[in-house]
């Protein structure tokens, strides 16, 4: 039998990510510094005042939850800072697992910051070793994981931010062996709480576990060492036929997942299966204006499963707007740009946005696969193309195509553009611009942080009139 859970730990023990180089460097600083952005906009959310008020009563702690004044245990800075950064489904996108494996691990190695100086070197090699390990096991898992209704980000993502935190810490082979093992019994995440505040509760739920895991490990408890593909272990419960332990080790390292494929990171701020309508209406305005009071009726065609994640036709609330096809384009409809604001709940009440939704017929078409005969392999915001036609009260009707969503590692993200978005996520959480805009450049330089603590330190929130003292 493939004995998996060694070969991980054998890889996080001995990986050179080095061999990334500068340009796989940058790439996880954008994804680092979209994460932190991210967790603000959640600090910012709904999700917010209940995940505070239940943190709050496992008492204070050293860790700062950014974008907050509160300060909670590194489990505890987990679990907030983890459903923070998925709360507004604005994180990064790893097709292939298909999850959101940012969002846990950052908020796993931002908990350590209060034990010992993390460097900004340190932390993205941490956050490189982890990402290859959760991505490539989820290689082995397969897709049709994601397909039974396990939520990957927190069956599979979890691995990424315990390889993190044992990179990180310098565990042995046999005490990251066993915090896998521990982690294989507290995995978990389903996909039938999509809309609701439960979605990002994986993520934090994953990184407080992984958390857990490695500080069991750490005080001496023990575990399994082959929970992953024993009988009766991971695998075998989580697994599909396809699953396959055997397919992981090659994997590894070939080459690193942060150069290629890639992280997408999200231009908007709604479930990723909604990126490539919303870009096709965009181009559609390039060519012939702001379509605003001129609709007459929008059509969508999406290839197979990609409306799986979006089961909401007429949403109620912001949270399943993010999760609505219909809401994306008629927000792109009626707002110039689309913001945090724009998947909130005053938006779902917007009579303007809301009627256009008996315009909008979005459907699932096999013909959306053509030219792409790996489609069942791909995620929902990937897989086959996105047509998008728009009919015009004039008779006009116009059309585009998209391939490939904005934010994709093929059309990634400028550093300006991360800017924007850091700007608007700080903003909505009642962060002062200049802690961000100072927070913003350290990341930008985050391999020559002497302390990662020091960038969490900039961005807790602080009173209006503490920020005029300090001469803001």
């Amino acid at each position: 039998m493939t004995k998996l859970t060694q070969e991980l730990a054998q890889f996080i023990a001995s990986a050179d990510t080095a061999e990334i180089g500068d340009i796989g460097i940058d790439k996880a600083k954008k994804v680092i510094t979209d994460t932190f952005a991210v967790i603000l906009s959640g600090a910012g959310s709904e999700v917010a005042p209940p995940t505070l008020a239940f943190a709050r009563q496992a008492g204070s702690g050293n860790v700062p939850a950014i974008g907050t004044s509160d300060r909670f245990s590194p489990p505890t800075s987990a679990l907030v800072q983890g459903t923070f950064g998925a709360a507004l489904d604005f994180d990064d996108v790893l097709s292939m697992m298909p999850g959101h494996p940012a969002a846990v691990i950052m908020p796993a190695l931002m908990s350590q910051c209060d034990t010992g100086k993390v460097s900004g070197a340190d932390f993205i090699d941490a956050y490189v070793v982890g990402l290859e390990v959760g991505s490539k096991l989820s290689q082995g898992v397969g897709l049709q994981h994601y397909f039974r209704g396990f939520h990957a980000t927190g069956t599979i993502a979890i691995f990424c931010a315990v390889a993190s935190l044992a990179r990180l810490h310098r565990l042995s082979e046999r005490e990251t062996s066993m915090a896998l093992s521990i982690a294989a019994s507290t995995a978990s995440g389903l996909q039938a709480n999509f809309g609701s505040m439960t979605k990002p509760l994986h993520s934090g739920w994953a990184a407080q576990a992984a958390v857990t895991a490695v500080m069991l490990v750490q005080s001496g408890f023990t575990a399994s060492e082959n929970a992953l593909e024993a009988d009766g272990g991971y695998l075998a419960a989580y697994g599909t036929d396809e699953s396959d332990p055997a397919k992981v080790k090659p994997l590894l390292g070939s080459p690193w997942t942060i150069v290629e494929p890639g992280i997408a990171l999200k231009k908007f701020p709604t479930c990723y299966a909604t990126h490539r309508a919303i870009d096709a209406l965009r181009q559609i305005e390039d060519r012939v204006g702001r379509i605003r009071g001129r609709v007459s009726n929008i059509r969508c065609r999406v290839a197979p499963k990609s409306l799986r994640p979006l089961p909401f036709m007429r949403p109620e609330t912001g949270l399943q707007s993010k999760f609505s096809m219909p809401h994306a384009l008629a927000a792109a409809v009626v707002f110039d740009e689309l913001k945090i604001a724009s998947f909130a709940d005053e938006a779902v009440r917007n009579p303007e946005l809301v009627a256009l939704y008996d315009k909008i017929d979005a459907q699932e078409d096999i013909a959306c696969t053509e030219g792409d005969p790996d489609f069942e392999k791909k995620s929902s915001g990937t897989r086959g193309f996105v047509l998008v036609e728009v009919a015009l009260d004039d008779g006009a009707v116009e059309s585009a195509r998209v391939d490939i969503p904005p934010g994709h590692p093929k059309r990634e993200l400028s550093w300006a553009d991360l800017e924007a978005k850091f700007a608007d996520c700080a903003e909505s959480c009642g962060l002062h611009q200049r802690q961000a805009s100072d927070a913003f450049s350290r990341l930008h330089a985050l391999e020559r942080q002497a302390d990662v603590a020091t960038i969490c330190e900039a961005l807790v929130r602080v009173s209006g009139a503490a920020m005029a003292r300090e001469g803001a």
